[in-house]
């Protein structure tokens, strides 16, 4: 049989549709419920290739490289390391290049989905004899997101994210995914929640489509604290929502914003009035059934 010399995959990034925080866990993490799909845009790709030499994970990022980790500092690099661990395949050369388009720093999971993608696709390269429940065992270890963009689609996150309830949930959903000049890191927004005792978010969306049959009402516990931590959000979410004629919610633990779309909206075209108004990237985004794709 012939090895695969390269393999390719697209890495999905997600969508955090409603978030409840429930706590601080004895481990250090916090205990969440969110509901989350996976979204087709943007999107990064993984390129993986085997190479005689050096051994080991050799790494590369391109494209929008803005407050990315660079070399084994990256969570890709890590989960390339890692998945050769677990298979006993650590001496075999792979050279991994991330190519870049979902914003660091946006709470889109972009850093977890390239992990993810990293994941699938070397195991598909150097034929890993690695079942889906090790591949998740491996994901579970990196982050908490991980395994969610493993199996991608739609489900519940419970625990620390690590526990999947998966739900059935059309793809296609429509969203708008707006993108403020700056960015938050996710462990700054947490010890911000923890500071300021605990909050719950203050503002609920309406579900639109499938997604009101799951849930009543779209909140986000992370908002105040993302607020507290950046007080330009609160000015940009108004502006987006006057702009777009409808109101948004915060994307993870930010920076993002993401408008929730009624079937029949052209998101396309309200993603560019949106973005020259605002003038900044906004996204026309989709849910996915998957959260990587190999040979995309």
């Amino acid at each position: 049989m012939n090895r695969l010399q390269r393999v390719r995959a697209t890495a999905y990034g997600k969508l955090t549709l409603s978030l409840r925080v429930l706590g601080l866990r004895p481990d250090g993490y916090h205990e969440i419920e969110a509901l989350t799909v996976s979204i087709g845009q943007p999107s990064d790709v993984v390129e993986v290739e085997a190479v005689p030499h050096p051994g080991g994970v050799t790494f590369a990022v391109v494209g929008e490289t803005d407050h990315v980790p660079k070399g084994m500092d990256n969570l890709a690099a890590r989960a390339a390391e890692d998945v050769m661990l677990r298979a006993g395949r650590s001496g075999h050369g792979v050279l991994l290049t991330l190519r870049k388009r979902i914003p660091a720093g946006a709470g889109l999971g972009g850093g977890s989905a390239d992990a993810a993608a990293t994941i699938v696709a070397v195991r598909t390269l150097l034929d890993l004899e690695l079942s889906d429940e090790e591949l998740l065992d491996v994901a579970a270890g990196l982050g908490s997101d991980v395994p969610f963009c493993i199996r991608g689609g739609a489900a519940w996150m419970r625990g620390r994210g690590e526990i999947l309830d998966p739900i059935s949930l059309r793809a296609g959903l429509g969203f708008l995914v707006a993108i403020p000049p700056f960015r938050l890191a996710t462990p700054t927004v947490y010890a911000a929640w923890d500071e300021l005792g605990g909050p719950e978010a203050t503002r609920r969306v309406e579900p639109q489509g499938t997604v009101a049959r799951l849930i009543g009402a779209l909140a986000n516990d992370l908002e105040p604290a993302a607020e507290a931590v950046a007080p330009d959000l609160r000015e940009f979410r108004e502006a987006l929502e006057r702009a777009a004629g409808r109101p948004a919610l915060l994307a993870g633990s930010g920076s993002s914003y993401v408008v929730p779309l009624e079937r029949g909206v052209d998101g396309e075209d309200l993603a560019a009035r949106v973005s020259r108004s605002l003038r900044v990237p906004v996204v026309a985004a989709r849910s996915t059934s998957v959260g990587v794709r190999i040979g995309s």
